[in-house]
């Protein structure tokens, strides 16, 4: 039981190191805070922690291993994830005002632009074609955790890794939606739409430039 103790404590603090780095889910957190709001930003959180299951599920299986052994594989999915953040990207560059103001994050008209389904499976995309999250978690199943460790352990440890991902963007979404900052980012937010759209496209190229 030590040892399994032992796994987990060096899976969080490992885990915590990598979630908390920028990076593509930090960025599309970001921008849903300041363009759509606190709810559509939770939204999007969880989809980020449930991606972490689809990368966990995989690594259990084995299929992570391949996918990691195979650079055609990886050059495939990397060019995926490009592609993905360099089209939110373009949305956020090409985003319009209505009447040259800004949609307000809780009005209905923000709902119509985004539904709280396409907020969650956001997040799940980003994160789930994150091709550093792979290669992450197959390393982290391959090195930290043993062999003789029962599946049943390895899914608590994936499990948590799920929540702890979700909670940290929650907290993220939550600093960043904080009443008084929105009211002085209210006039700024087309603005903001655009930055990140540059952030995204800027994401995507260190993609490429890492092929």
């Amino acid at each position: 039981m030590s040892l399994y103790w032992q796994e987990f404590l060096t899976i969080a603090v490992v885990h915590f190191l990598a979630v908390a780095s920028p990076g593509p889910d930090f960025a599309i957190v970001l921008k849903q805070s300041l363009t759509r709001g606190r709810q559509f930003a939770l939204l999007t959180s969880l989809g980020v922690g449930a991606g972490i299951g689809l990368h966990v599920t995989y690594s259990l299986l084995g299929i992570g291993l391949i996918i990691a052994s195979n650079p055609e594989y990886i050059r495939g999915l990397s060019i995926i994830a490009a592609g993905y953040l360099a089209y939110l990207g373009w949305g956020g560059l090409t985003a319009k005002s209505s009447d040259g103001e800004l949609v307000q994050v809780d009005a209905k008209a923000s709902i119509a632009h985004q539904s709280k389904w396409r907020a969650f499976a956001l997040g799940f995309v980003v994160n789930g074609l994150n091709i550093k999250a792979t290669l992450f978690f197959v390393a982290l199943f391959s090195v930290v955790v043993s062999v003789t460790t029962p599946l049943w352990v390895q899914a608590s440890y994936g499990f948590y890794m799920m929540l702890a991902t979700a909670a940290w963007f929650c907290l993220v979404s939550w600093l960043f939606t904080i009443k008084k900052y929105q009211q002085r980012l209210q006039n700024q937010r087309y603005l903001i739409e655009r930055v990140m759209g540059v952030v995204l496209i800027l994401l995507a190229l260190r993609i490429i430039w890492q092929l």
